[in-house]
């Protein structure tokens, strides 16, 4: 069993072990717009049809049609595919209410959450997970490995500004580690997750860092 066929086996479950961005792999049966779970009352909706290692899985969201036709590796019908949340973002909806014969009685805007999903080949997955452990290892030589993966470029390059604004702002070793930790790790979970390959906004890491004290606090300070 080469690498790939170990990653497609251990990701074929349908929940990670935080019940959360699960990635769903399978065959790619079908996809397209329907009324959502096929119900002739309820509003359209966008639904992809996996046949997975559990059986048939049936993906309902609007963002899959989206995800399905920005998709890097293009999938068709019968491939292996891997899809997963990516997130979500607001969206106003029309919420309908309706009599006992299906008619639209009463509706009204609601705020609401749209989730917004990735839909790849598995190779892409197995590529992205494979890019997540190099940024995640704060030993590797960085040189070398932009050499292997030029796309990681502008991720090390963030994570270099990253590493001048916590050395400029924060004072504290151990916030300064933990600052930049976190700025790893949302690198290495957008990386897996699918996501375009991240770029810091310096000024905007600049701005969420905890400012360095000018000088040490002195009794008498002005405190709140």
């Amino acid at each position: 069993m080469n690498a790939r066929q170990r990653w497609l086996r251990s990701s074929g479950r349908d929940v990670d072990a935080q019940g959360h961005n699960a990635l769903v792999v399978g065959r790619l049966e079908a996809f397209g717009r329907a009324p959502y779970q096929f119900r002739t009352q309820e509003a359209d909706s966008y639904y992809v049809k996996v046949l997975t290692r559990r059986g048939e899985r049936v993906l309902w969201g609007k963002d899959l049609e989206r995800a399905l036709q920005t998709s890097a590796t293009h999938p068709k019908v019968g491939d292996q595919i891997g899809a997963r949340r990516a997130g979500r973002e607001a969206v106003t909806i029309v919420a309908r209410e309706r009599d006992s014969e299906g008619r639209v009685i009463r509706q009204s805007e609601q705020l609401a959450h749209r989730q917004r999903w990735v839909v790849e080949k598995v190779q892409f997955f197995a590529e992205r997970a494979k890019l997540a452990r190099r940024v995640r290892d704060v030993k590797a030589d960085v040189r070398q490995t932009v050499r292997a993966h030029p796309e990681l470029t502008s991720t090390f390059l963030s994570l270099r500004g990253a590493q001048e604004i916590a050395n400029r702002r924060i004072a504290d070793p151990k916030d300064r580690e933990r600052f930049l930790a976190l700025v790893r790790e949302a690198m290495v979970g957008s990386i897996r997750s699918g996501e375009p390959l991240p770029v810091v906004r310096l000024r905007t890491a600049e701005r969420t860092a905890p400012s360095a004290p000018t000088r040490p606090f002195r009794p008498g300070d002005p405190t709140r």
